[in-house]
């Protein structure tokens, strides 16, 4: 059983609920080689490990002892443990002496939580026509699991080489069979060699097509640098031996990369061994003692990094975090360059909006899907009468004088009504409506601006000068365009506050949702504290309020009404089952495995109606997962209710 408490993007932190306890993810399962193991991983902070249940299958002594004690006992870890089938060594010698039936059946004979088919791991290069039919086997094998496993849960792993098409293929088919997990095999080629951006490839045409109620588990990824670029590309799970294989060869892990213990001069962290030893005395230790030692280290840095991921991802911050990672690599850097080509995917899975700051750290900022998001908003929005000005102080509607004059353009240009946007980094394109709305208030980017996003503002800029837009002196200055006419009358900036709520609701809700929510007759009330709009009514009634946090409106029960009364199904809407709905009346949260449909277009933290199958309004909350994850997952909450009994 799966749930998702938090999300960021593709990126999630859940519960995996297994016969042995519970798994926070993201996770990292330390491998544990049977009979060999000396490092204690569970107190380093592993809730779960993994072991080859081939080896144990292969060993006589070992395979009597799993069978009569179980694989709890063997290994000496009382947590969940998945196991693997013998895959590792097929892709390392070519043949292995078990069948796929025989591993899993013995797999859960010896009490293993979590069970893994015995799939053909392809590697990277091979042919399309080999790697299909390699693919096809891996799915046989699968569905040839399901009939033999009894009590564990089970992993399907997607293969398909470096063929994006294969891999969303493999995926797709292994979603359709009764599984838990999904692992993605046959990567540690492409991590080995630094190749990045085929990784991201492979992980995001398999993540894709799979179930997001299913963890995925990208295989033998155990490096810290990499954790967060694969935790942002939807991955649960990881699982590697390069803690103690590092450091059999003197290497301590770090994520910033891998440092020989001969070349330093000083410790890497602040963990336990960095504080307690130098250098120096590691390598005048006995061979053994420091690779414990230096193990110890590698555990201890690859934990805290998921810790580091986990708290990302509850803050919303965790792409500043992989920007951060991906620069301790060139082919790093590149990988995470990639994912902007799969800008659509990860989009319906990103929040409306997070706790922290959005933070313009280079170019690659400007491919991320908050802003791209931003634009296709913003430009279906804006009218035809467009002055654009250089930025000023924010909120810039505050700062800015109440009239400006000094534009340029590229034909003469007539008087009348202008709609001011702010030309700036990262969004691009602001109009004075909505400088105090997430995440174009929650931003922030160096007043020293790069090449990149130079040439990205010029872009927008000459785009809707093309268009008929002016743009003031200072602006064609700072971005170095040179244009013939000038207009010479009077530009206002003031914003009233009418004009300001009805272009937040279009940008929260959609083109209209302005104009449906707020008629002319509104009354609109202020903060004392801080001067913002706050509270919205018809008469006594309240249609919204603004949330101080980030300018966005939130549903009274007028609003609601309004909404759910202008719009139709199933705009908005997430529809309740009947054994949910007395519950959504009375205000209580929704839970996911009680909503039979919703609107697809549904973002985590966006305003939602909550509906029974007639399209009764019932209640209305806030949406904590997507459209998707509503319809798939079957445990934990999906709308957090605010307000019942319509």
């Amino acid at each position: 059983m799966f749930e998702i408490k938090a999300k960021d993007g593709l990126g999630r932190t859940g519960i995996l609920k297994t016969e042995h306890g519970i798994v926070r993810t993201p996770a990292l399962m330390p491998v544990i080689h049977p009979g060999k193991q000396t490092i204690d991983v569970k107190g380093s902070g592993a809730e779960m490990v993994i072991t080859n249940a081939y080896i144990i299958y292969r060993n006589p002594e070992l395979k009597e002892k799993a069978l009569k004690d179980g694989v709890h006992r063997l290994i000496d870890f009382n947590g969940p443990i998945m196991t693997d089938s013998g895959s590792f060594q097929l892709s390392e010698y070519g043949d292995i002496e078990v069948e796929n039936h025989e591993i899993i059946r013995f797999q859960d004979e010896i009490g293993t939580d979590i069970g893994t088919s015995l799939d053909i791991p392809t590697p990277p290069g091979v042919s399309h026509r080999r790697a299909l039919e390699e693919v096809e086997v891996t799915l046989e094998r699968a569905r040839e699991s399901i009939e033999y496993r009894e009590r564990m849960m089970l992993n399907a792993v997607v293969q398909g080489s470096t063929h994006p098409d294969l891999r969303s293929y493999c995926a797709s088919r292994l979603a359709e069979l009764p599984v838990e997990l999904h692992p993605i095999g046959a990567v540690v080629p492409l991590m080995e060699s630094y190749r990045y951006r085929e990784l991201v490839d492979a992980v995001l045409s398999s993540v894709s097509e799979l179930p997001p109620s299913r963890p995925r588990h990208l295989m033998g990824a155990g490096h810290p640098m990499l954790f967060a670029l694969a935790v942002s590309m939807g991955c649960d799970l990881f699982d590697s031996a390069a803690y103690i294989l590092y450091a059999e060869d003197d290497r301590l892990l770090s994520t910033e990369g891998t440092y020989k213990l001969e070349n330093l001069q000083e410790m890497p962290c602040s963990c336990s061994v960095c504080t307690d030893y130098t250098p120096s005395e590691l390598m005048g230790m006995d061979r053994e003692d420091r690779r414990n030692l230096i193990a110890e280290h590698n555990l201890h840095v690859s934990f805290a990094e998921i810790r580091k991921v986990r708290q990302a991802i509850h803050d919303g911050s965790l792409m500043e975090l992989v920007e951060e990672r991906c620069r301790a690599h060139p082919r790093l850097l590149e990988g995470y360059r990639r994912m902007s080509e799969y800008v659509d995917l990860i989009e319906k899975f990103e929040p409306r909006s997070k706790r922290s700051a959005f933070f313009y750290t280079g170019p690659e900022s400007l491919g991320r899907v908050e802003v791209q998001r931003h634009l296709k908003k913003v430009r279906e929005g804006l009218g035809e009468k467009i002055a654009l000005v250089a930025p000023s102080r924010r909120p810039y509607s505050s700062s800015l004088p109440d009239r400006l004059e000094g534009f340029r353009s590229l034909r003469p240009m007539e008087g009348g009504d202008w709609s001011v946007v702010v030309v700036d980094l990262p969004f691009g394109l602001i109009p004075l409506e909505l400088d105090q709305v997430y995440p174009l208030a929650q931003s922030d980017a160096p007043g020293i601006m790069d090449l990149d996003g130079e040439e990205f503002l010029r872009g927008l800029v000459l785009d809707l000068i093309d268009l008929g837009a002016v743009i003031d002196e200072k602006l064609c200055s700072e971005l170095g365009i040179e244009l013939p006419h000038i207009y010479t009358g009077e530009v206002e900036t003031t914003v009233e506050d009418l004009d300001r709520v009805r272009m937040v609701a279009d940008y929260q809700f959609g083109r209209g949702a302005g104009e449906l929510l707020f008629t002319d007759d509104v009354r609109i009330e202020r903060s004392r504290n801080t001067g913002k709009i706050r509270h919205i009514y018809a008469g006594d009634e309240l249609i919204c309020t603004m949330r101080a946090s980030d300018g966005l409106l939130v549903l009274g029960a007028e609003g609601a009404v309004r909404l759910h009364q202008g719009t139709t199904y199933p705009a908005f809407r997430v529809v309740v089952n009947e054994e949910s709905e007395p519950f959504a009346r009375r205000g209580k949260s929704v839970f996911a495995k009680f909503i039979i449909d919703c609107d697809n277009n549904i973002r985590a933290n966006d305003e939602v109606l909550i509906v029974n199958a007639d399209d009764e309004l019932l209640a209305t909350g806030k949406a904590l997962l997507c459209a998707g994850e509503m319809m798939d997952l079957n445990h934990g909450q999906a709308v957090k209710t605010r307000k019942g009994g319509f």
